[in-house]
């Protein structure tokens, strides 16, 4: 790889939270609709989901997540459709609870503080 084909990468190269991979059901809703889902993964700053089906939603909508992590830690939320794909719907976190907040980044661990490359292509 010459030097040109290095600074090309670097320059596509961007940085976001490190997505931890969990296995949890969510509940998204908005308004009277409500969908049952599946967590792909989550950082500190948003989460990815499977997108449900019959699901309609649009980038910038705001939902409510509801996610529940084994038998005691139930998290409450909003967030923000950041994008969609056919099979999977990125959102943005927009609100957490003050009280969600401390079990949120210890769910997280390491993953909260952690940031990871990653390129559009």
């Amino acid at each position: 790889m010459t030097g040109d084909d290095t600074d090309g990468l670097t320059q596509r190269m961007k940085f976001r939270h490190a997505r931890m991979k969990v296995e949890t059901a969510v509940l998204m809703s908005r308004g009277g609709e409500a969908h049952p889902t599946d967590l792909v993964d989550i950082s500190a700053t948003g989460a990815l989901m499977r997108r449900p089906l019959g699901w309609r939603g649009a980038p910038g909508e705001t939902w409510v997540l509801d996610m529940i992590f084994g038998h005691d830690l139930h998290i409450h939320m909003e967030a923000c459709v950041a994008r969609v794909s056919a099979r999977q719907i990125g959102m943005e976190y927009t609100h957490i609870p003050d009280d969600k907040q401390a079990p949120l980044w210890d769910l997280l661990g390491g993953y909260a503080d952690t940031l990871e490359a990653w390129s559009e292509e």
